[in-house]
């Protein structure tokens, strides 16, 4: 059996970066740190912080770009890949990466607290769902209809006070 599967919960280190290819798929680019703690054999606390990069594509992508920003806590689910490319250098070079399959969108940075979010600032808007939601008359001066929104699953790294603890694990 072979199994590819990353969890990550971090903060994000920069704000997506988020693009369109040539054949017209959305993808986003997202810096990621998580943090490990631990209490050494002197008892003394230590951290160590690990920094990933993220890749989004399609809806999902879509999605981050118009709600993640630097400094907010974001849970991704995915496979890990490492590809090859050529630096401007012009050395081959390698990097692995997160392929995100799903997310979870945290608090927001400097505790802004849960719920409610809001697209950000200088977002470019999402790309419409397939299939109307709502009919929208054509003329000028027309009623038009409040966009429906999205009920996006959040966490919220701030309320975890303690460590983890194996005994905990129903697994």
């Amino acid at each position: 059996m072979n199994v590819n599967r990353v969890i990550l919960v971090g903060r994000l280190t920069r704000d997506p970066d988020v693009r369109t290819t040539q054949s017209g798929q959305t993808v986003a680019t997202i810096g990621m740190a998580t943090n490990h703690r631990w209490v050494d054999k002197t008892g003394q606390k230590q951290e160590k912080s690990e920094f990933h990069t993220v890749v989004l594509w399609g809806r999902l992508a879509e999605v981050a770009g118009q709600y993640l920003a630097k400094g907010m806590e974001a849970f991704f689910e995915g496979r890990l890949q490492t590809r090859s490319f050529v630096g401007k250098d012009g050395v081959e070079r390698k990097t692995t990466e997160i392929v995100g399959e799903s997310m979870q969108i945290g608090s927001r940075p400097q505790g802004g607290g849960q719920g409610g979010y809001a697209p950000r600032q200088g977002a470019r808007p999402a790309a419409p769902a397939a299939g109307p939601r709502t009919s929208v008359p054509s003329h000028p001066g027309a009623f038009k209809p409040e966009p429906v929104e999205e009920e996006i699953p959040t966490i919220n790294l701030d309320d975890e006070k303690e460590e983890v603890r194996i005994e905990d694990v129903p697994f």
